[in-house]
């Protein structure tokens, strides 16, 4: 055994098993990214509120069930604007088979 380990050092060069200063350079390197990794991710903990429970718990419920079919102020408005073809956007077709807008035809 011994035999074997001599011939083995006699074979190796002087650099195995010895660091270089690029390996020491990539730990330097990747420590400090750590660190401010680190230091970003506890300013962001910090940011986070103790309770994620919302100022008003209790929804505003309708008293009568006609409550909830009343359109609301200015939902009119919102739906003759969601109905309206956007301008890039190719024109809609209608139940019949033909186009809106100018486009159609």
């Amino acid at each position: 055994m011994t035999e074997l380990s001599a011939v083995l050092a006699q074979q190796a060069p002087e650099d195995v098993g010895k660091s270089g200063p690029l390996g020491l350079l990539l730990n330097v390197v990747l420590l400090i990214a750590v660190a401010l990794l680190v230091r970003s991710m506890s300013k962001h903990l910090k940011r986070v509120p103790a309770s994620f429970d919302p100022a008003d718990p209790a929804p505003e419920v309708p008293d009568t069930p006609a409550e909830l079919f009343e359109p609301e102020p200015g939902e009119e408005l919102l739906d003759t604007l969601r109905r309206q073809p956007r301008a890039l956007e190719a024109p809609r077709s209608t139940d019949d088979g033909r186009t809106d807008g100018p486009a159609g035809g």
